[in-house]
């Protein structure tokens, strides 16, 4: 049972903000050879212009001198990076701890040991089907056994720390006990996201995120485990059914989380990748510390929210109005309530906007024109383990 008291103390804390992230997630390219129809990246190809490792370290040495626990890696798919397990040795040996997102692909033998002999990593292996079926039509053909085949390499190999990672969508919200069995199975936590309209994942939200019926499934289903299943407080927008979930159970955007991007690019929040939440670029003089400290926009999310047209609902104090990126990427107003708001304001709202002005990301590396004939691949300038 969440203490409910002790939770409020610390948003309240958290919402003005704090000296360092609690948690950053850092987006080491997007080069992946996937396609995931609802990537929140839109990745494919690497940029030419991603950080370079000298420049990662540089982020890493920031970020322990900042006192930031731990960083979660992702991409596109980071392992493809040729330098990605020196990145990864760099912030473990600095005090950083890492956790990984990847699509198992290059979860060797030798590479799940590695994570197994080191304390400060951790791995997610993202899988958004319990069956191959449900999972390949969202991830790609084939990506099912190659995750499957990732966990086994992890087990055997003894890591004591490894999640499956899942984007919960009216497809697969049937099989969420054969997600936990399978946790079970291979001695894994279970980890459960939000699917958000952001990136690729805006052409197929309308058509998979979870109805009303499946949303209020979803909340009894991880009030019953507690804090057994991890959420990263993708759903506290759940909240307003009654009682919290386990978490902080707010948007932390900008606050408490922030994102990196492969060309060094600091967003408010991971799952809103637009010029309207960059603060800035790590390369400008200050780097990421000045960023998260003095950005103008930091310094706004920071400020008290008044909760705009969500206030005077009686269930605000327990969802805060919901996601931001989820609001903007649907073209709604950031005072308004969320598009998945519990009681059917925001799917009231959408209703009487057919019309409505959509965000869309300012880069789509699944589909943009290549710089020149080497970033044609996915994988250009990265060596491929066989």
């Amino acid at each position: 049972m969440p203490d409910t008291a002790a939770a409020t103390r610390l948003v309240a804390h958290f919402e003005a903000g704090l000296d360092a992230p609690i948690c950053l997630t850092w987006e080491l390219t997007y080069a992946c050879n996937l396609a995931c129809i609802h990537c929140l990246s839109s990745s494919g190809r690497r940029d030419p212009r991603e950080l370079t490792t000298a420049e990662c370290f540089g982020v890493i040495d920031e970020l322990q001198a900042m006192q930031v626990f731990y960083v979660n890696i992702g991409g596109g798919e980071p392992t493809v990076r040729r330098d990605f397990w020196e990145i990864l040795d760099y912030a473990t040996a600095h005090d950083v701890g890492v956790k990984f997102s990847t699509n198992g692909s290059r979860i060797t033998e030798q590479a799940a040991d590695r994570v197994a002999a080191n304390d400060y990593l951790d791995v997610q292996i993202s899988l958004d089907g319990a069956s191959a079926a449900v999972n390949d039509a969202i991830r790609g053909p084939g990506s099912f056994d190659t995750a499957i085949r990732a966990l086994e390499r992890l087990a055997e190999a003894g890591a004591p720390s490894f999640k499956i990672s899942v984007v919960i969508t009216r497809e697969n919200m049937d099989q969420l006990d054969d997600f936990e069995a399978l946790a079970d199975h291979f001695g894994a936590q279970l980890r459960l996201t939000r699917l958000r309209p952001s990136g690729r994942g805006a052409d197929v939200w309308d058509r998979l995120h979870p109805t009303q019926s499946q949303q209020r499934r979803l909340y009894d289903w991880l009030v019953e485990r507690g804090d057994k299943v991890l959420t990263g407080d993708s759903f506290f927008h759940l909240a307003a059914y009654g009682e919290p979930l386990a978490g902080l159970n707010m948007c932390g955007a900008g606050r408490v989380v922030c994102l990196i991007d492969p060309v060094g690019d600091v967003y408010a929040c991971p799952f809103a990748i637009h010029d309207a939440f960059r603060a800035g670029n790590i390369r400008t003089p200050g780097g990421f510390q000045s960023i998260w400290r003095e950005s103008e926009l930091f310094t706004d999310l920071r400020q008290p929210q008044t909760g705009g047209a969500c206030a005077s609902c009686s269930q605000f104090d327990s969802c805060r109005g919901g996601c931001m990126a989820a609001k903007f990427f649907t073209g709604l107003p950031l005072t308004g309530p969320d598009p998945e708001c519990v009681l059917g304001n925001g799917e009231s709202l959408l209703s009487l906007l057919p019309e409505r002005d959509v965000p869309r990301p300012a880069a789509d590396h699944s589909r943009r024109r290549p710089v020149s004939s080497c970033d044609e691949s996915p994988l250009a300038g990265f060596e491929v383990i066989r």
